[in-house]
């Protein structure tokens, strides 16, 4: 079920009135059942692929904190390959044996050819396998008690509002809450009504409206040259931050208005000063998530210059690759590991540099806006063309600023569309750069914030996109 669907406008109030009118004891199973009902709304068999690993992961847990020290990695073990083998079979064995099939051919060996499997990535697979797996390796550390209750442990790793796209949850943060009695609090369900109004606005005026900007050069991008492709770069790097973090807000603040509190996944990630900062703001859940389990497990810091960097370039490649089975998201992760790397040794080797922060700010974003292009893209080739082709023309401003003009028009963008957007995007960031929105709009005067949530709501009913356009981590 997409939060920007009519179903969700039904599904949401439903779950959550009858969250506080079911008695406390069964509330776990209530959130449950809507969690699952959530889910199947995509491809209903696929539940039982969830199902599966919760039953090892569930039964995992209670043997590692019952087991002696010698003992526990077995269990640990275990439990990973379940996860990981999961993931492999649906996300990553087709890439693997299209790979492989290329190397074949490329050695001219004809008679031999794998074949692939027919299925579909089961959705929000990725931020599903993370979450089981960080409750049994913190479980194996002895950071967090197993879960003997089943549907706790179930509804931990099911829990609707971050089942697919996040924020990747530690047990520690989220378990106690779900056990805990949660009474009805008027300021608390408002708090979570006003963020995932904000995010709506994220999603459905900006995000999908900017993505009118983007999609045509990435579907064809042979057909355009110069600064459309410009126009693109720039919309999808604003389109992806105000889609996915609209989604965090979503899911945040649904799970507020039942009283409970998700980890916040994204901090004004394009005041970034250096690509390092970027990671320490954007999707905070997974940098955080690979920094505790697999960058400081490498050795982190700890270690040799050079191993650090290679421990860097390690996390990163793998970042790659929990994003997509694609040489793109390989490409993705690799430049952003390099740009870390590079300003390592820069650190290192020349400490008494200080660049200006505008300059550090606006290399940084950059950086981060060219890299996206492989994100986006559907193959290497593609990215490649559109960075190659980007400055085409700019030898001649006028001309080369009239093709984006002209871009802009073509694709029935009004100059209404246009100020809304800009104003939006404006707000956006002057609103994140102070406070959260929520701190911002508790300051204001009573009136103000009605006539703000009035004026919101507005925009998303007269300029939002209503085409049930998927999250972009859905796919993830």
């Amino acid at each position: 079920m997409l939060f920007n669907s009519i179903e969700f406008l039904l599904f949401f109030p439903i779950v959550t009135i009858l969250y506080y009118l079911v008695p406390h004891k069964f509330r776990w199973l209530h959130l449950l059942l809507a969690s699952c009902f959530f889910y199947m709304f995509f491809i209903p068999v696929y539940i039982f692929i969830l199902f599966f690993t919760i039953v090892i992961d569930y039964y995992a847990g209670i043997l590692l904190e019952n087991t002696a020290s010698k003992n526990k990695k077995f269990y640990l073990i275990l439990s990973l390959i379940a996860n990981i083998g999961v993931l492999s079979v649906f996300k990553y064995y087709n890439f693997f044996i299209d790979n492989v099939n290329t190397v074949l051919q490329g050695m001219h060996i004809t008679t031999v050819s794998i074949p692939f499997l027919k299925i579909i990535l089961p959705i929000g697979l990725s931020f599903h396998t993370f979450q089981a797996m960080s409750y049994t390796i913190e479980v194996y550390r002895g950071n967090q008690k197993a879960e003997r209750h089943f549907g706790y442990y179930a509804l931990y790793v099911m829990f609707y509002p971050q089942l697919v796209a996040g924020p990747i949850e530690r047990p520690q943060n989220i378990l106690h809450q779900l056990h805990e009695y949660k009474k009805f609090d008027y300021n608390t369900v408002v708090s979570g009504l006003r963020l995932m109004l904000w995010g709506f606005f994220k999603k459905c005026v900006i995000a999908d409206k900017i993505a009118l900007l983007a999609d045509p050069v990435f579907f064809k991008p042979d057909l355009f040259k110069g600064f459309p492709m410009v126009i693109a770069i720039l919309a999808f790097t604003f389109q992806i931050y105000c889609d996915f973090s609209g989604y965090s807000d979503i899911a945040r603040g649904s799970a507020r208005t039942m009283g409970i509190n998700l980890m916040q996944n994204f901090n004004v990630p394009y005041i970034s000063k250096s690509i390092d900062e970027f990671w320490r703001r954007w999707h905070i859940s997974l940098s955080s998530w690979f920094r505790d389990y697999l960058y400081i497990p490498l050795g982190g810091n700890r270690v040799s210059e050079v191993r650090r960097y290679l421990n860097v370039f390690i996390v990163f490649l793998v970042s790659g690759l929990w994003h997509g089975a694609n040489w793109t998201f390989v490409v993705w992760g690799a430049l952003h590991g390099s740009f870390i790397i590079l300003a390592l040794g820069r650190d290192k080797f020349f400490p008494n540099i200080k660049l200006p922060s505008f300059f550090q700010w606006m290399t940084t974003f950059i950086l981060v806006a060219m890299v996206w292009t492989f994100f986006r893209a559907k193959d290497i080739h593609q990215a490649l063309y559109v960075l190659q082709h980007a400055l085409s023309g700019i030898t001649h401003p006028v001309e080369y600023l009239l093709k984006g003009f002209v871009y802009i028009k073509f694709w029935k963008f009004t100059g209404i569309d246009m100020i809304v957007l800009l104003i939006s995007l404006f707000l956006l960031f002057y609103i994140e750069m102070k406070s959260n929105v929520q701190q911002w709009l508790q300051l204001r005067p009573v009136w103000v914030r009605w006539n703000i949530y009035i004026l919101m709501t507005a925009c998303i009913i007269l300029f939002g996109v209503f085409d049930s356009r998927q999250f972009i981590y859905f796919q993830f």
